[in-house]
């Protein structure tokens, strides 16, 4: 039986799985209104989560036909994947901000192919090989997840507080791990009177142990220069302001001391930046950097879906240089190379 952990105040978190994958599990929080349960994400649409998830509610003393409404940080699969199956169970509201609703309405209407083809042209221009490239064109679209999330069917604006009748739950817009990523701070007192300001459930914005990604905000259809890690460091430094009294995150577990936390990411990506500017002193592809770059394992063991992430998260990296004028792209160079000034 799936157990239910209790925050207080009318919080309680279920550990949903996800599947082959080593973060392990999605923390689902369960808030209680006026109306009934809302649920602040749901978990990868799998059916050993989907079980999980129902013993888990049926463990709160409620079930997925009594869920109010659905509040999605962001819309990555093990936090939106659920939703839709929620929303059938028991006609619940969805609801995301809209810069994460327009890239679930793309991945709708998007052929599995044209996305596919869309990531090789990419990989390739950031210096990719032949041997990573050729299984993303010859990749069929059932080995892609995620491809029917849930239409949300309400936005969610910056700064507003939530339908949550009884509650008081603001929404905080922090992009950077996706566009429209939302954390979600609870005005209210603090269940056992810790210092600070209510509780935050921040998503994937805000982990106790580990760095979320921050890659590319990828739109085939849309050329904006983008500068994902620029708006996740305004983001962080956003959330620093609020001064929770804990943190209640999407993975791992609840935490308190959240400005020193946000204080070690600000400087553990500084440090990264710093340390990618050494690198830069030989021009090098967006690839060559990343088979250079620091991760938890050596780039030999990493594997092809994660070295895919790994090089959009170089990119990241590197725009954010070049938007600091500390480092730009050859001229000519074809895969572009970027080199330090």
């Amino acid at each position: 039986m799936t157990e239910a952990f209790e925050h207080g105040g009318g919080v309680r978190s279920l550990r949903v799985p996800i599947p082959d994958n080593p973060l392990g599990h999605t923390l689902v929080y369960v808030v209680d209104t006026d109306r009934g349960p809302v649920l602040i994400d749901t978990g990868w649409d799998d059916p050993e989560s989907w079980d999980t998830l129902a013993e888990g509610l049926t463990a709160c003393g409620t079930s997925a036909a009594e869920i109010h409404g659905v509040v999605v940080t962001h819309h990555h699969p093990d936090h939106h994947g659920l939703s839709g199956r929620v929303r059938e169970a028991s006609g619940a509201w969805i609801a995301m901000h809209a810069a994460d609703t327009a890239v679930v309405r793309r991945t709708r209407e998007a052929p599995p192919e044209r996305w596919l083809a869309y990531m090789a042209a990419k990989l390739a221009a950031a210096g990719a090989p032949e041997e990573h490239l050729a299984p993303l064109r010859t990749a069929r679209s059932r080995a892609l997840p995620g491809l029917s999330p849930a239409l949300p069917d309400r936005d969610i604006a910056p700064g507003e507080l939530l339908d949550l009748p009884g509650r008081r739950l603001r929404a905080i817009w922090t992009p950077g791990h996706t566009p429209g990523h939302v954390c979600l701070h609870l005005e209210e007192d603090h269940p056992a009177r810790l210092p600070g300001h209510g509780r935050l459930f921040s998503g994937d914005h805000l982990l106790p142990e580990i760095s979320p990604h921050i890659g590319l905000y990828e739109d085939p259809d849309d050329t904006t220069v983008t500068d994902p890690l620029g708006d996740y460091l305004d983001s962080l430094e956003r959330v620093g302001r609020l001064t929770p009294a804990e943190v209640l995150p999407a993975h791992q577990h609840a935490f308190s001391h959240a400005a020193d936390r946000v204080r070690e990411l600000l400087a553990h990506h500084e440090s990264r930046l710093t340390g990618l500017l050494a690198l830069l002193r030989e021009p090098l592809t967006p690839w060559q950097l990343a088979e250079r770059m620091e991760w938890n394992r050596p780039w030999h063991r990493i594997p092809h879906g994660s070295r895919t992430i790994a090089v959009s998260e170089a990119e990241a990296h590197l725009r954010r240089l070049v938007k600091l004028g500390r480092a730009e792209a050859v001229p000519g160079s074809e895969p572009a190379r970027y080199v330090a000034v």
